[in-house]
């Protein structure tokens, strides 16, 4: 708790902070009583500086000076609290403390128009509900959220709850090295998880979850035992409905409830460190709820979204935009960002929706938007937001990465702002998701007629750091598992998916594989169930998760699967002439040529004898992976325990091999 002194002595008076690291305080206004036991201190623990910066958009802590905070006021422990309401003509504190009566106890609007309204309650304790009470705009009265409140009621239950952090973290050996682990020439294989589904307690009771802390006895060893490097929980920001799946947030500096406490989640986050997995977090800044607790309206006006509903209104989610031209909405945006990398040690944010941050067109049809001053469709704050977001994150926090699902052709998305990009680390490669989905789903025999649609994606993937996902959003909504897009009988599904999976693991770029995915859910997925783990008792299940995890020691123990994943000398096309038979090679390399891999992959159920392939440098070639093995439910009838190799050009060093290649099969050779 920071220890505050302040000298009661009248207006204008200084007060210095006892403990290093707390703000000064500027000016000592007056004290106030409400009665003669509960006294309120009007201060602040704002410099000039903060309040210049919070309006600039350029106050990166914003979570240090807004919200509660527990400190100690002459001699008194107690909580300190600062909202913005830059249109309200009162803001009080209220909860069941105090019976919700709205006069008890004031906050007081500081005298520089900047419309933070502030104060100290003392005996205010820990783990005390409360809400800010809002005279507003026009005299409505509101009951608010606290924006940056760090813990929240589980819901219905809607208010905040004063908090105080407390935790020696104990993941230093993955700080120290996560700069080689999260780099982009590092393995990323993320696993995609929703906290509230992967496994329940009860496994159809919508009300039955699993904590944070059982979740790092249950779900981390998982990850490890699946070899997977990364896991990206879909966002845990609290939110109101579980039907939003975490998309439309309520609470932008606080970890849900419904799992535990903010340090339970610091304890499952520092549990997937321990064991070298780093740890992605969704996040949504590019709309939020219309709830009555939540920011929108905050103060009666448009507070933080845009007032023309041109611009801050989600036609698709029929939710609000934030406006991203306002200062303290970006001030509040960046840190909210911030946060989490500052106080609770993650390794990266993927962003949400931005596509629809960066077009004002986006999901609106003609007379539906307005064009920007030069009369296009890009939404010009936001695109600077966007570019500030980054430049902020990898400045303070170079370890790290930030990823962005952009499903559109807006260039340079992943590049360096000082080279006119917007400068995420990677980006969601929907386009090889659509591409990859709609090939796969056709009968065999007809791929031979959509081959380029399969190729394409190497046409354009330099363009970008691609991360590949098959995500959550391609098992829901009448999309069918990931084993019932797949064509033919039992066994032709689960050798096409072991395919798709091998294409996946071995074409360039970052993985990304929703939870369920890797075993071969039959069902779509449902947020109100826990996946269907009793198909683990039948094989073909069983043996599809060991492909994966096979898949995944491939792609971090091959360099060449990695190690130039996002540069256009790790790949090279092989063999697209034979059309016919739907057989497509190419070769990964790596940054000795002594890794390069040879990956052939099999689209037909025919099985390929003695199937001859040119290749350049090394002779000796053997296959490491066979994805028709017996150990992954293939017949394990057509391997190849050796290969012959023929030399074909001395001088040009060209060679030939002579392979097996069984039906609808990947086969790797090193």
């Amino acid at each position: 708790m920071a220890t505050v002194k302040i000298q009661a002595v009248g207006k204008s008076e200084k007060a210095t902070p006892q403990k290093k690291g707390i703000a000064s305080v500027k000016k000592y206004e007056d004290i106030h009583f409400v009665d003669s036991t509960k006294p309120v201190w009007n201060y602040s623990l704002f410099t000039e500086e903060d309040i210049r910066n919070y309006q600039q958009g350029t106050l990166y802590n914003a979570y240090d000076k807004f919200g509660s905070h527990p400190i100690n006021v002459l001699k008194t422990d107690g909580y300190y609290f600062a909202v913005w309401a830059p249109n309200a003509t009162a803001v009080s504190v209220v909860g069941y403390f105090n019976q919700w009566q709205k006069d008890e106890f004031p906050l007081y609007v500081r005298l520089d128009n900047a419309g933070i309204w502030e104060g100290f309650i003392p005996n205010f304790k820990k783990g005390t509900a409360y809400k800010y009470h809002i005279k507003g705009f026009k005299g409505v009265d509101l009951d608010k959220g606290d924006p940056y409140c760090n813990f929240w009621e589980l819901r219905p239950g809607t208010a905040s709850i004063a908090w105080d952090r407390n935790k020696v973290w104990q993941d230093k050996d993955w700080m120290k090295k996560r700069k080689k682990n999260n780099a982009l020439n590092a393995a990323w294989s993320v696993y995609e998880v929703h906290l509230g589904s992967w496994q329940k307690p009860i496994p159809s009771d919508e009300e039955s979850f699993n904590t944070y802390l059982q979740m790092a006895d249950r779900l981390v060893p998982y990850v490890k035992s699946m070899g997977f490097t990364h896991v990206e929980l879909m966002p845990v920001m609290e939110f109101p409905y579980d039907g939003s799946w975490g998309y439309q947030g309520a609470g932008y500096f606080a970890a849900t409830s419904r799992f535990g406490t903010p340090e339970d989640f610091m304890e499952l986050i520092e549990a997937f460190h321990k064991n070298d997995i780093g740890v992605i977090l969704d996040w949504v800044p590019s709309h939020f709820p219309y709830d009555v607790h939540g920011l929108f309206m905050f103060d009666g006006t448009h507070t933080y979204e845009y007032a023309d509903m041109r611009k801050g209104y989600h036609p698709d989610w029929n939710s609000y935009i934030f406006n991203y031209k306002r200062g303290e909405v970006k001030s509040f945006l960046i840190s909210s960002a911030r946060y989490w990398f500052d106080q609770f040690h993650i390794d990266g944010i993927r962003v949400d929706a931005v596509s629809s941050i960066l077009r004002l067109d986006y999901s609106r049809g003609e007379g539906q938007w307005e064009p920007n001053e030069y009369g296009s469709n890009g939404n010009i704050e936001a695109i600077e937001f966007i570019k500030h977001l980054n430049e902020t994150i990898y400045r303070d926090f170079p370890d790290v990465q930030t990823i962005a699902e952009e499903a559109t052709d807006w260039p340079k998305i992943s590049r360096p702002t000082t080279e006119g990009g917007l400068g995420f680390g990677m980006k969601w490669m929907m386009g090889w998701m659509h591409d990859t989905l709609d090939y796969f789903k056709m009968d065999p025999l007809f791929r031979k007629f959509h081959q380029d649609k399969f190729s394409f994606s190497m046409m354009y993937f330099n363009d970008e750091n691609f991360m590949l996902p098959l995500s959550h959003d391609e098992v829901v909504h009448g999309k069918s598992p990931m084993l019932y897009k797949m064509p033919g009988d039992e066994w032709q599904k689960f050798a096409n998916l072991r395919l798709l999976y091998s294409y996946m693991f071995t074409h360039p770029g970052a993985k990304l594989l929703f939870m369920g995915n890797e075993f071969g859910q039959t069902e779509e997925w449902n947020y109100k169930t826990e996946l269907n783990w009793p198909l683990l008792q039948f094989d073909c299940h069983s043996q599809l998760q060991a492909c994966i995890r096979d898949l995944n020691h491939l792609y971090k123990t091959e360099p060449a699967l990695h190690e130039l994943q996002f540069s256009h000398d790790g790949f090279e096309w092989i063999d697209l002439n034979h059309r016919d038979q739907s057989i497509i090679v190419y070769r990964r390399k790596g940054k000795k040529p002594a890794d390069d891999l040879l990956i052939v992959l099999n689209m037909t159920p025919v099985v390929y004898r003695d199937w001859k392939i040119e290749v350049r440098g090394k002779k000796v070639w053997k296959e490491i992976f066979n994805s028709d093995a017996k150990k992954y439910w293939g017949t394990g009838e057509v391997f190849n325990p050796s290969v012959h190799y023929k030399l074909v050009d001395k001088k040009a060093s060209i060679g030939e091999i002579n392979v097996h290649l069984p039906a609808l099969s990947a086969c790797i050779f090193r």
